[in-house]
């Protein structure tokens, strides 16, 4: 089923940027809201439960997976993530943008259901400053951060696979091109003739 809003999908390897560049999107672009998605991994520093993620525990997510609550959900890091179907058809089909923050599994399941979702992978400018940027976080010890890099070579491999890439050298410039993506995709004709149906539909337009 279309439905008049557009999906954006943006995945990264973890310390890439992508959770700030969504974060100053929104802020920018009132027309956007963004999908809390589920995870069973704890609260990180400030997070908030309702905010950030859903967080909840391991037995309720796989009662969520047998009802097929998610649209897709994946396992990254050893903790569990899924995106609600009735948050995502709800809002889409009242004519708003929506932005998930999800892994490559996801998104790649994601397209598959959504043809018209448009994906967007961030990378980072190379792996050492990808080191660099896990180290300054400061919320994860050397045995995650190593964790993080192996998987990083794993899932920037997976950026082929995208509509879009972003390489975030210059936090300003990837937030640029993140703009420019969004605008772009609203004023496809496919994405115009689902928003602006009754424009289109005078116009004799199909």
């Amino acid at each position: 089923m279309e439905y008049p809003g557009n999906l954006f999908v943006v995945a990264a390897p973890s310390g890439a940027g992508k959770s700030s560049l969504v974060k100053a999107l929104l802020e920018l672009d009132s027309h956007l809201v963004v999908s809390i998605s589920h995870t069973t991994r704890p609260p990180r520093g400030q997070e908030q439960d309702g905010r950030e993620y859903w967080f909840i525990e391991p037995a309720e997510f796989r009662a969520m997976v047998e009802r097929g609550d998610f649209f897709e959900w994946a396992e990254v890091h050893g903790n569990l993530y899924g995106t609600s179907r009735a948050a995502i058809e709800s809002r889409m089909a009242g004519g708003e943008d929506v932005v998930l923050e999800i892994d490559w599994q996801g998104a790649l399941q994601i397209k598959q259901l959504f043809p018209h979702a448009v994906l967007i992978f961030i990378l980072p400018p190379s792996f050492e400053e990808l080191l660099q940027r896990l180290r300054r976080r400061g919320e994860d010890g050397d045995d995650v951060i190593e964790t993080r890099m192996s998987n990083a070579r794993i899932e920037v491999d997976q950026a082929r696979h995208f509509d879009f890439v972003i390489i975030n050298a210059l936090f300003e410039t990837a937030l640029f091109d993140l703009k420019a993506i969004v605008h772009a995709q609203r004023l496809k004709y496919a994405a115009q003739r689902r928003s602006k149906k009754a424009v289109f539909d005078a116009l004799g337009l199909n």
